[in-house]
């Protein structure tokens, strides 16, 4: 089991940043998918970005128009979400989750998650 641990969430305007970090217990390599998951209530999950460095994938749903990029941080047990463009619609509990590959880009098939980091846009 991965041990996945989020930070960096926060309040900010419509238009800002903000960047998100998911430390986890191992090296977040070829041997781990890992992916970014919105909550929000009354709303099913959303998968926003997943990826596997070592292979170079990537995913990012369509909705997102560019505006988030998933990579790998300084550490290499660490994946970061840098967020731009933020909307209102934004707002909601992010989750770094992490599966065994093969990697794809449904929220549901992740089998490790994080506590989670409550972001908020205000309009």
């Amino acid at each position: 089991q991965v041990h996945l641990v989020e930070s960096g969430g926060g309040s900010v305007q419509t238009g800002g940043s903000l960047t998100l970090s998911c430390a986890a217990s191992e090296y977040t390599g070829s041997s781990l998918c890992m992916g970014w998951v919105l909550q929000t209530p009354g709303k099913e999950r959303l998968g926003l970005a997943a990826g596997n460095g070592e292979i170079g994938w990537t995913y990012y749903v369509d909705s997102l128009a560019g505006r988030f990029t998933i990579s790998q941080g300084d550490a290499e047990t660490t994946v970061v979400l840098q967020m731009g463009r933020l909307k209102p619609e934004d707002t909601g509990m992010y989750f770094c989750a992490a599966r065994r590959p093969p990697c794809g880009d449904s929220p549901d098939r992740y089998t490790d998650w994080g506590q989670g980091t409550q972001v908020t846009v205000s309009s």
